[in-house]
């Protein structure tokens, strides 16, 4: 059973009052065993927007859901036009003063892992190991039928031999890789298949609407499980696939500390809501603890 899109939350109750204080944070990487839970606001410094910020793009863009990727030939020529465009950006982004930071902060013993909700391996670009990708990664291919998966890079020759007119410029990017694209475009570009068996082919990632695998899950948990603190960074925490692990946490007595720019689903579950800017932020605690 699929579990259904959540694209958005209203707030309830008194929101949790905010800090610029990193103090409650500094303790707790200064005792170690801290789990980061990252998402797209640690992204956002990279040049990829997140979903629901201030200039998020769920405000101009709606996500492809996996029901529509699988069950429509149509839905799928939209979702590979326009994302092998926003491809050329993800590939091209950097690790950013974000992700740095916590990178030295994994090399000094102060962070012992990472879970990420992006899929643009910008912590494993900035040396982090071990990044658990909770919804998969831009940069494989997963075939629907045979499960063969395979490099995007290998992929996006095969649809440049495939469109060798395709001269299309991306006007905006999104966070899962998407772009902006007149129909026009997308009408006119030729889909490639499994080179294996014919396949359909998708990446391997978790879509809108589509359940992140339960060894992942699992793992996570036990991550969670032994952590003595769990510290989010810029993730709203809308979707269920993250905030469970917040109410995991919670409900083990395990504190929880989230930075992040703006009200979160998990709110309810910090001991501290800090509201700075996550380069800014991160570079300070490293500085103090790395």
């Amino acid at each position: 059973m699929r579990t259904r899109p959540t694209l958005s939350w209203t707030a309830t109750g008194a929101p949790l009052p905010r800090t610029t204080s990193l103090d409650e944070v500094v303790r707790a990487l200064a005792a170690g065993r801290v789990l980061v839970l990252s998402g797209a606001g640690l992204s956002t410094e990279s040049g990829i927007p997140d979903y629901r910020g201030a200039a998020g793009s769920l405000r101009k863009h709606t996500p492809m859901t996996y029901e529509e990727f699988v069950g429509s030939p149509a839905g799928r020529r939209r979702y590979w036009a326009r994302s092998h465009l926003g491809w050329r950006t993800i590939a091209r982004a950097r690790p950013n003063a974000g992700h740095l930071a916590v990178t030295r902060l994994h090399a000094a013993g102060r962070v012992t892992g990472v879970i990420t909700q992006n899929v643009d391996g910008l912590h494993q670009a900035a040396g982090t190991p071990d990044v658990v990708e909770l919804h998969g990664s831009l940069d494989r291919v997963i075939c629907l039928d045979c499960r063969r998966t395979g490099p995007r890079e290998e992929l996006d020759r095969r649809l440049r031999a495939a469109n060798p007119d395709f001269a299309a410029e991306a006007s905006r990017i999104n966070p899962d890789g998407d772009v902006d694209l007149a129909e026009a475009e997308v009408r006119s570009f030729r889909l490639v298949d499994c080179a294996d068996c014919g396949g359909v082919l998708k990446p391997d990632v978790v879509f809108f609407g589509e359940n992140v695998p339960r060894p992942r899950v699992e793992r996570c948990g036990e991550l969670v499980d032994g952590a003595a603190a769990l510290l989010v960074l810029g993730s709203s925490l809308t979707v269920m696939s993250g905030l469970r692990f917040v109410r995991r946490a919670a409900t083990s007595g395990t504190p929880v500390l989230i930075v992040n720019r703006g009200e979160t689903r998990g709110d309810a579950h910090a001991s501290v809501r800090v509201d700075l800017p996550l380069g800014q932020a991160l570079t300070t605690l490293a500085d103090l603890l790395a």
